[in-house]
């Protein structure tokens, strides 16, 4: 079915608006966790599922509802996730204790694995003009920029006036727009009955996935658990032994191996990982540096890194709308060279000049945005149209895991390195050397504060910044050689596409 201009334009802005909450929801309890902690009185664990039981368990699903999307259409799909994630937002805005919150939480991610794939698979077979559909792409890849540095802007504003549970309860109007849009404008059928879909290969792809995370998580904790990260780790090492064996054997696999030996394709999904790995990494400890050290409130510091969303909106859709005569190359590996020079330059000045701070975010945030736009068409342009939903996944997953291992290892070097480079001033607790929220307590306030300690500490954390911008800047210039060296055969001028696996 062919929709005229206007429809798949608004198409396109409701599966966005989707995508936009599901990204705004992996961010918006940064700024509104130590409410959440006060009001509920969770645990520092309980705190930690809060944060974490929505992309854990949206990591593990997301591969398996792509490819059920395949089978089952994509419109209904992301139906199903609407009103999965505005039930599952009701319940979390309304939960009474801890439990309840990070079980809502997991709820949640279920909701957004049934969306997330289906934003970009309706996107891939309502746009039939490849131009239309990379400047579609493009508008739809800024919008996983946005989401995430929107996120602590939204939760400061909204605690500003309302209690914690308005974070969640923000979701709902927005669903039920998105559901009565969804109905009148997106095609019905693209479902494919006669597809075998999988529920073992699901399962097994769930283990593998959050055993991954898992053991991640607890290798990359102050006082891991060996055990418990060999488990997971074996958990993993199983279950994805076991996913690729039967994924051989099947007519219809959950993942046919074979889109990977597109060269465009794997450098997109690198493209993608390597970006959120950027931007999770420096939104999570730039917003922690200006609230501890500066004295930020959470709605300034969210609002400071913004400034990386600011700057990849034009690039987003520039590149989007340029692809087809600039090629892959020098959008993707350029746009990741770009965003390398921006993390140098946060790097050389988070402490010397706001100025050059704030331009460093944007010149960050313009090459993440047209590296993340194309990098979506180059995976989405790579393989068939039926093979839409298991692409949009893989895409999703590595959206997810840059994002996770951001959080899960850059939160943990930034601990590791202020507490090894701590200069205590004489007869200063030990304790302070935990974190730097840690000292600021153990010093005080007021009058009867400890002045050298609080410089001290502070010292020592703008040392592991520049630790962790370095660790970024580094992780980007390997993507932009690894890209580089996958798409040098799209350059300007030359195909988008290469041999599409059928």
């Amino acid at each position: 079915m062919v929709l005229s201009a206007r429809r798949r334009w608004l198409l396109l802005a409701v599966v966005s608006a989707g995508l936009l909450l599901i990204t705004l929801d992996n961010s918006i309890l940064y700024a509104a966790l130590p409410t959440l902690v006060e009001e509920l009185g969770a645990s520092s664990a309980q705190s930690l599922w809060i944060i974490n039981a929505y992309p854990v368990v949206m990591a593990g699903l997301l591969l398996g509802s792509g490819t059920l999307g395949d089978r089952v259409g994509h419109r209904r799909m992301f139906l199903i996730g609407l009103v999965v994630f505005g039930a599952a937002s009701l319940a979390a805005a309304l939960s009474p204790a801890p439990e309840a919150l990070i079980a809502a939480r997991a709820f949640l991610a279920v909701g957004a694995a049934a969306m997330m794939p289906a934003t970009l698979a309706l996107i891939r077979v309502t746009f039939a003009d490849e131009r239309e559909r990379n400047v579609a792409i493009a508008v739809w890849g800024s919008l996983a920029i946005v989401g995430s540095a929107l996120g602590p802007i939204v939760s400061g504003v909204l605690l500003q006036s309302f209690w914690w549970g308005s974070v969640f309860l923000v979701n709902v109007p927005v669903v039920v727009v998105a559901l009565i849009a969804t109905l009148v404008l997106a095609p019905a059928g693209g479902a494919d009955p006669g597809k075998h879909w999988d529920l073992p290969s699901s399962l097994l792809a769930l283990v593998a996935l959050v055993g991954l995370v898992v053991a991640i998580k607890e290798t990359a904790k102050a006082s891991p658990s060996l055990v418990a990260a060999a488990v997971a780790l074996l958990a993993a090492a199983v279950g994805g032994w076991a996913f690729a064996r039967r994924q051989r054997r099947l007519p219809d696999p959950l993942l046919d191996f074979a889109i990977f030996r597109n060269r465009a394709f794997r450098a997109g999904v690198l493209a993608a990982g390597f970006s959120m790995f950027a931007i999770a990494g420096v939104q999570l400890i730039t917003t922690q540096r200006f609230q501890l050290v500066e004295g930020f409130t959470p709605l300034r510091a969210g609002v400071l890194v913004a400034a990386v969303a600011l700057g990849a909106l034009p690039t987003a859709v520039a590149g989007g709308a340029t692809l087809h005569r600039v090629g892959l190359l020098p959008i993707v590996a350029g746009g990741l060279a770009l965003s390398t020079v921006g993390a140098v330059l946060v790097l050389l000045h988070f402490d010397t000049s706001m100025a050059l701070l704030v331009t460093g975010l944007l010149v960050t945030g313009a090459g993440l945005g047209a590296a993340m736009s194309v990098a979506s068409s180059a995976i989405m342009g790579n393989v068939p149209a039926r093979r839409a939903g298991m692409a949009s996944s893989v895409e999703e997953v590595s959206y997810e895991f840059g994002s996770l291992v951001a959080v899960a290892l850059l939160g943990s070097l930034l601990t590791a390195v202020y507490s090894a480079t701590l200069q205590l001033p004489a007869g200063a607790p030990e304790g302070a050397r935990d974190s730097l929220d840690a000292a600021l307590a153990l010093a005080g306030e007021g009058a009867r504060s400890d002045a050298s300690l609080i410089a001290a500490a502070s010292r020592a954390f703008d040392g592991a910044y520049g630790a962790v911008m370095l660790v970024v800047a580094g992780v980007l210039a390997v993507g932009t050689v690894a890209t580089g060296v996958l798409l040098r055969r799209h350059g300007p001028g030359s195909a988008l596409t290469g041999p599409v696996s059928p």
